[in-house]
């Protein structure tokens, strides 16, 4: 999942196994950690996938170099 902040152009890209979980968490649940200081979070994108290691990798591709370009490219955000 791609998650982006609506107070500024900041991304968080993670995988969960429970989304509505996983978002509440960042949006009002979290007491500390990178999400608190930039909410509120909106799903940007979401991909499903059928195993935690395919779903690690994917988002170790999408924090390199190359996968935040392939989000620019392919993530439409409107900030």
């Amino acid at each position: 999942m791609i998650l982006c902040s609506k107070s500024n152009s900041k991304k968080y890209i993670g995988y969960t196994s429970n989304l509505i979980e996983r978002f509440k968490s960042h949006n009002s649940l979290s007491t500390k950690g990178f999400t608190i200081r930039f909410r509120p979070w909106f799903v940007a994108h979401v991909e499903f996938l059928y195993d935690k290691k395919e779903a690690i990798a994917r988002e170790k591709f999408l924090k390199s170099g190359i996968g935040r370009i392939w989000i620019k490219e392919n993530v439409n955000v409107d900030i």
